[in-house]
């Protein structure tokens, strides 16, 4: 059952499954989705961690403040783990998701014991054009708003992101869809630049997690019984 909490002004929704007892996982979904998204790997993830899936903001249960940045979605993240009591935690991100996990784990890697990507990495300057989408008519279960801010972000990043990659100290995994809209050289240069990163690719589309749920699960298990 999703319910509520408040994190500097912003009301974060969220559901949590698995015993207590059990090491933290945290799910960050991509733009447009909320935290229902991940129903086909939930069952696998909280069998063995305490999963929170969470709402980020203009998205499902969540506030619509109308302001929107990966700068911002992660500071509410980081908010969210201080008021749940994470103190570290397996941070799982798809897609903006992803992006969003990655700003995280920088800021405070001490908060990440493992990070894992779907299909998305911090994008490197020039890597992407994601060109303004119009308003559509009928109502979205989003804030449309956040569609064009993160777009933004995406065509014009800030390139520190890119150049801390290097720096990054928290074992990471990439999940690649191989027949996504996503490069993959994108994501293949940013595990060649994360010291301890490992790239593992999936015959699926950007949503690895839905269309290859099996093998997403093979590959995130893998990666945390290796590290």
């Amino acid at each position: 059952m999703t319910t509520t909490v408040d994190v500097h002004g912003v009301t974060v929704a969220y559901f949590t499954a698995g015993d207590p007892g059990n090491p933290p996982l945290v799910l960050l979904h991509g733009l447009g989705d909320s935290s229902a998204d991940w129903v086909t790997v939930l069952p696998d993830l909280s069998a063995t961690h305490h999963v929170h899936a969470l709402d980020l903001r203009g998205h499902g249960g969540s506030s619509h403040p109308g302001k929107y940045s990966f700068e911002l979605m992660r500071d509410d993240v980081l908010a969210y783990l201080d008021t749940a009591g994470v103190g570290a935690a397996v941070l799982v991100g798809h897609s903006m998701g992803a992006v969003v996990a990655t700003l995280l784990a920088l800021a405070a890697p001490h908060r990440v014991t493992h990070l894992i990507l779907e299909d998305a990495v911090p994008p490197r300057p020039g890597a992407l054009t994601r060109p303004p989408l119009e308003a559509p008519t009928e109502p979205t279960g989003f804030d449309f708003a956040a569609v064009n801010a993160i777009r933004a972000q995406l065509n014009d990043p800030d390139p520190a992101w890119w150049q801390a990659l290097a720096e990054l100290t928290v074992p990471t995994l990439v999940i690649s869809g191989a027949e996504s809209g996503i490069p993959h050289e994108l994501l293949a240069d940013a595990v060649d630049r994360i010291p301890d990163a490992v790239l593992a690719t999936v015959t699926a589309g950007h949503y690895v997690h839905t269309e290859q749920p099996t093998a997403f699960i093979t590959e995130l298990t893998r990666f945390l019984d290796n590290h």
